[in-house]
């Protein structure tokens, strides 16, 4: 298989700590924002919806989108619940990552990351991304005040799913962490899971 992977998304970095996680071999190339390589993959036909992450699989079937590609590749593993309704839960979070979370959390970060992005940063937009972002954050604080994962007993492709912006929340979106000890508990568990692999690594 090959991953085409933007190292600094949250997005590309939730596959690839599925795929730690599992053991599972892959080769990557790198797409970062605005290179000549994110260029190439776009002319050659490789993101489909214009964007990583995409996984290549042997056959050269192209599987986009990384929700997706954590459900492809969860199927038959501990990380997908084998009860029908917690299975259910576990999507519903992945639903609402990319629906309401990953639109502030990710993109609080990325208006400060990305010198591209910086002029969008106005105070009045940072300001509203930051007051919504603790938020959803409470939603999720809430949930994992009452248990260790976001659905059943153990950790599911929902935790890895939310894992990938929520713990750099702090650091790149500038959101108070101090304010969700549930979260942060969490995000030490997520951590010390077998095979984890960290952003940059």
């Amino acid at each position: 298989m090959r991953l085409f992977s933007m190292p600094s998304s949250g997005n590309s970095y939730k596959v690839r700590l599925l795929l730690a996680l599992l053991g599972r071999e892959y080769d990557i190339t790198s797409v970062e924002y605005q290179t000549d390589a994110l260029d190439s993959a776009k002319a050659d036909g490789r993101l489909p919806f214009g964007k990583a992450p995409v996984l290549e699989l042997d056959d050269g079937r192209l599987l986009p989108e990384s929700n997706a590609i954590l459900c492809w590749l969860g199927e038959g593993t501990p990380f997908v619940p084998a009860d029908p309704f917690v299975k259910a839960e576990m999507l519903s979070w992945m639903f609402w990552e990319q629906n309401q979370h990953e639109g502030v959390i990710a993109v609080r970060a990325a208006l400060q990351i990305y010198e591209q992005r910086r002029h969008l940063a106005t105070p009045e937009r940072m300001a509203e991304l930051l007051e919504r972002g603790h938020q959803l954050l409470q939603i999720m604080e809430d949930r994992l005040s009452k248990q260790d994962w976001l659905v059943g007993d153990a950790a599911s492709l929902a935790d890895i799913c939310l894992y990938g912006y929520t713990h750099t929340a702090g650091s790149l979106g500038g959101f108070d962490m101090t304010r969700f000890p549930a979260i942060n508990s969490w995000i030490q568990r997520v951590a010390a899971l077998p095979g984890y692999v960290g952003l940059k690594a």
